[in-house]
Formats: C-alpha cells, sequence, structure tokens
C-alpha cells in the first residue's frame, strides 16, 4: 500500500485519513500517523522502552481509540513515541500486542483526545479506511 495516511482538512482540530491493508496495518499506520502529528521527523531507538498493551473493546472503531488513547497517554505522560509494534492478538474486539519506542525531548503538539467524531472503519480498494479526528 502506497499511502499509509494522510492528514485531511478539519475545520478545529486535526484530522488523519489512515489506510491499511488489514486491521493490523491499519493500526500501526493510524500510530504512524499520529506520532507524525505528535513529532515532527525521526526519533529515537525503536528498542529503548517496551511495554505491553492488552485492551478490549465493543467494536473496531472503538479498539482503533483506545489504542491511540493508550499511546497517546504514554506520549503526554512520559515522552513516550512508540514506533516498532508486535501484535500478538488483534481482532475487533481485543488488542494484544507489544510497543517499542524511546522517549523524546518534546513533543511538537499534543493529542488531548482521541474523538469518535464520523468514526467508521470502511472498505478500500486496496483494504481498509478509517478518519481520525485528534483534538489538540
Amino acid at each position: 500500500m502506497s499511502t499509509r495516511f494522510e492528514e485531511v482538512e478539519h475545520t478545529a482540530d486535526r484530522a488523519l485519513r489512515i489506510y491499511g491493508r488489514n486491521l493490523t496495518e491499519l493500526f500501526v499506520n493510524a500510530a504512524a500517523g499520529m506520532n507524525s502529528l505528535l513529532v515532527a521527523g525521526v526519533f529515537g531507538d525503536a528498542g529503548r522502552v517496551a511495554k505491553r498493551i492488552e485492551l478490549e473493546a465493543g467494536d473496531a472503531e472503538s479498539l482503533l481509540v483506545a489504542w491511540l488513547s493508550e499511546l497517546a497517554f504514554w506520549a503526554e505522560t512520559e515522552s513516550l513515541i512508540f514506533n516498532w509494534f508486535d501484535f500478538m492478538e488483534l481482532s475487533p474486539a481485543r488488542l494484544v500486542a507489544v510497543v517499542r519506542g524511546a522517549p523524546v525531548q518534546a513533543l511538537d503538539k499534543h493529542v488531548k483526545a482521541v474523538t469518535f467524531h464520523n468514526l467508521a472503519i470502511g472498505r478500500h480498494p486496496e483494504g481498509l479506511v478509517v478518519t481520525v479526528v485528534f483534538d489538540v
């Protein structure tokens, strides 16, 4: 897939249209897209800090919001940006992953919340697509 994510116009907040051939790639690309909002350029060694994340939700959209919210929490509280993701389990209702990343000096932008605004994972000719709005 050539395009992983792209920023789209949104009146007050920031929004990304995210693509993936499957649910795993969609979640990885969503994390990469949010990282691009948080920090410009290349960041730290992917192996310095590892965390295990386990999340459950009622559907894939809620799980995506929970996933991005968890990553945003680590960015906001400890300046940790994760850029390596190993999913042991990923279904529309459950996620188990080990993430690796590193602390950054400072965040360029702060994500206050990942919203449910018009959030719906849909089909795309190459797989899946979703637009996520971030309250910044």
